[in-house]
């Protein structure tokens, strides 16, 4: 027996309440990491914006793909789906928060990080696996919860603001949030330390497209400084992209941070933000979709992990949640920096496609 994490919004764990409780769904790009779950293998549910542990689902059979809508009205993208048993389900006020000291200091992941460090680990995205020892313990008190029924400080208007909300359209309904830039915090790290990080990061990214057969499309003006830390073979990094658009959008898509190309295609784009305030990246993506509402290009917002959130209440607010065919958040998606550390030390990189990215990439639910 496996544990599992599976992540819950505040909008999924409502609507898993609201149900029968016998359905744990996930997007269509996960379906490669699902079949390593097996029945009998335990999913230890968390929910992220408010960083609590909520419950533990028994698998029971799966994966299988139904399209039939259960977690959303219309156009439910969580198709890979298990039949579950809930062990444990916990409501708001008795779920375990992750710093609670019983639990940060018990978690592998946690109990060593330092106070302000780093410790989301496995809880970057649903499915990763759990040391067997987190796994059991949480198990063990999440089951035990629901005969304690202990209580725990709850703030309702933090998780109120936490739910996204959404707006009906002619085409279907969509996310928006309205981010509460009053609770920004401040950025922690200098500028310039920042910034070297984001053009390390930049240059992994070079070295994976690189790796797995890709051209490569740097802005000029970043080459010098990524040329520190990546140095391409012959041919790899493009002098000029090979595409036929107006002027303007090529002007704007030769400002992106990295595009891996095959033939006179791009596949895939990545805005690398550093930021404290994450704009510029999104806007550029905006930009690339209003110019090219057709263009069937993956999109991709690389930041920090502690910038994650930050991201996704950018990516919906309304201006680009009401883009023209498609809002900005369905199109493009987060990568964080310690996935892209993660693809860079993959074995065999060389003999793996682009679609492994579509097991680290989270999306703006």
């Amino acid at each position: 027996m496996n544990y599992w994490t599976d992540l819950f919004t505040p909008e999924t764990y409502e609507a898993f309440a609201r149900s029968d409780r016998t359905i744990s769904g996930f997007r269509e790009t996960q379906k490669g990491m699902a079949d390593r779950i097996q029945v009998g293998d335990k999913l230890i549910c968390y929910m992220v914006r408010m960083s609590r542990w909520v419950g533990v689902l028994d698998v029971l059979e799966g994966p299988f793909i139904d399209q039939t809508p259960i977690f959303l009205p219309e156009d439910d993208p969580f198709v890979v789906r298990f039949k579950v048993a809930p062990t444990a389900w916990l409501p708001l006020d008795e779920t375990i928060p992750i710093q609670d000291d019983e639990v940060f200091s018990k978690l592998t992941f946690t109990r060593n990080v330092e106070e302000g460090g780093y410790w989301l680990g496995p809880l970057r995205r649903s499915l990763q696996k759990l040391d067997s020892q987190d796994g059991g313990f949480l198990n063990d008190l999440l089951v035990r919860q629901t005969v304690d029924h202990r209580k725990f400080d709850f703030d309702i208007d933090q998780y109120e603001r936490a739910l996204k909300r959404r707006i009906q359209r002619p085409e279907g309904s969509v996310v928006v949030t309205v981010p509460d830039d009053s609770a920004e915090k401040e950025q922690t790290t200098s500028p310039q330390s920042s910034d070297r990080e984001s053009i390390r990061v930049q240059a992994d990214l070079c070295r994976i497209g690189e790796a797995m057969g890709f051209k490569i499309w740097l802005p000029a003006a970043d080459r010098t400084r990524v040329a520190d830390h990546w140095t391409p073979q012959q041919g790899v990094l493009l002098d000029r992209l090979p595409l036929n658009y107006d002027e303007t959008t090529l002007d704007t898509i030769k400002r992106i941070d990295v595009l891996w190309l095959k033939g006179r295609s791009i596949t895939r784009a990545f805005e690398v933000e550093h930021t404290t305030a994450i704009y510029s990246g999104i806007l550029r993506m905006a930009d690339l979709c209003a110019l090219l509402p057709n263009i069937n290009v993956s999109l991709h917002l690389v930041a920090p992990e502690e910038r994650r959130d930050k991201v996704f209440q950018e990516i919906t607010r309304p201006v680009f949640s009401l883009l023209e065919h498609t809002p900005l958040s369905e199109r493009c998606t987060y990568l964080s920096y310690g996935s892209i550390r993660d693809l860079v030390d993959l074995q065999y990189l060389s003999h793996t496609t682009d679609t492994v990215l579509d097991e680290f990439v989270e999306y703006a639910e």
